[in-house]
């Protein structure tokens, strides 16, 4: 099973964003995270496991809709290859990598916003399923994903077993920010920021 999360989340396990609900076995990205920065001269250092940052709000393009976890890559994939053949189109100018929003969960599904920040809106207003808006902002934490999309399971329980013991309550959605192109890239080699907004 893909990405599960509970639909009340908050403070013991992200009972504001995304108590998750995963019975998969604890890969090595699930254990005990580094608890230092790495030094800016040494490269092989491990990533910080949670990085404090400061979501600014971006114009976005996004396409809304709904998906089951066991499908979601699939689902959201689609939405970016239809939003880059509109930005394409419309010669718009991108300004920082595509998102998923996820402004909704349960065990079996989900609700999105799958959207890419332009530099300045279009002249004319997109139609159908295409709308403009605005991305979340404000303070958030920051996780890293590198490898499968089916593995975010385990990045996902970590991140909840870390927002616990620290007593963080988190706001009701989080983001997955793709540093690999959704559109195009394999979904076993991927780099995914998961972004949690904190109250």
């Amino acid at each position: 099973m893909l990405l599960r999360y509970a639909p009340c989340i908050g403070i013991a396990a992200l009972t504001a964003v995304l108590t998750l609900v995963v019975a998969a076995p604890q890969s090595s990205s699930a254990q005990n995270p580094p608890t230092s920065a790495p030094s800016s001269t040494d490269k092989t250092a491990p990533e910080t496991f949670a990085e404090d940052t400061t979501l600014t709000a971006k114009t976005i393009v996004y396409v809304k809709g709904n998906g089951m976890w066991d499908s979601a890559y699939e689902t959201i994939s689609g939405s970016f290859k239809k939003l880059k053949a509109y930005v394409d189109r419309e010669g718009l100018k991108t300004d920082g990598a595509p998102m998923t929003i996820f402004t909704q969960t349960d065990d079996t599904g989900f609700q999105y916003q799958a959207a890419m920040p332009i530099a300045a809106p279009p002249k004319s207003p997109p139609r159908g399923d295409i709308a403009i808006g605005q991305s979340p902002e404000g303070h958030a934490l920051k996780f890293v994903h590198h490898g499968s999309y089916d593995e975010l399971d385990n990045t996902y329980e970590a991140i909840t077993n870390y927002l616990d013991e620290k007593r963080l309550e988190a706001k009701d959605m989080f983001i997955e920010l793709y540093e690999t192109d959704p559109a195009t890239s394999d979904a076993k080699k991927l780099t995914v920021d998961v972004l949690v907004l904190l109250k």
